[in-house]
């Protein structure tokens, strides 16, 4: 096969859907679908999708938060993100509600800088990460409670977050992936880069919407 790379959308017939669990934040779906000669039934995390902000300063250091995260039990490095958990949500908007939240900052320049799913066997959630350039200060400080109550910020340079990814040191995957993107962005004049409003087909349904049928 031949041509250019690209993930390729594919409707299928679901037969029957169901929540089988329901979660404080996210649900738990069971769908039977058609597929090929047979039936197929999947349970998967219903999720709403998010967006994360890379913010790059004119010095080319990334902000950093660092916060506990009770699945996995670390207190990871991680960029700024947060849920689309309104219907309809712009994810522009929802972007700089996070940068605001959780880092005090505005941003000039938006770009899109990835897309990309998170456990597409386990889960709906799609996740586009922003460029954000052109920093400010809030006028305020946001007041932040739970995990987020201790949140550690850091700046570092960018090549040094890339250097600790690809030294396993850093395992948060938009933080991954967005180190990783902006170095080849960078090193490509930003040519990768995506407008700020770029279509996101990838992006995840609202938490308990149908799966649209074929």
């Amino acid at each position: 096969m031949t041509g250019e790379l690209r993930d390729e959308p594919t409707a299928v017939v679901v037969t029957d859907t169901e929540t089988v669990f329901e979660g404080r934040v996210w649900n738990l779906r069971r769908d039977e679908f058609t597929y090929g000669d047979g039936t197929i039934v999947r349970e998967y995390v219903d999720h709403s999708g998010a967006v994360a902000v890379l913010a790059l300063d004119g010095d080319d250091r990334v902000l950093l938060i660092r916060q506990y995260r009770h699945p996995v039990g670390f207190r990871d490095w991680e960029i700024p993100a947060g849920l689309l958990d309104v219907p309809g949500e712009d994810p522009l908007e929802a972007a700089k509600r996070e940068l605001a939240e959780e880092a005090d900052l505005t941003a000039e320049r938006w770009d899109v800088l990835s897309d990309f799913f998170t456990s597409p066997g386990g889960s709906d959630e799609a996740i586009r990460i922003y460029l954000a350039r052109g920093l400010a200060a809030t006028a305020e400080a946001f007041s932040r409670t739970e995990e987020e109550a201790d949140i550690e910020v850091r700046w570092a340079p960018l090549d040094e977050v890339v250097d600790a990814v690809l030294d396993r040191r850093l395992q948060n995957p938009s933080l991954v992936i967005a180190a990783l993107a902006a170095a080849a962005g960078r090193a490509r004049a930003w040519a990768t880069l995506g407008a700020a409003d770029a279509p996101w087909p990838g992006r995840s349904r609202p938490v308990g919407a149908d799966r649209p049928q074929a």
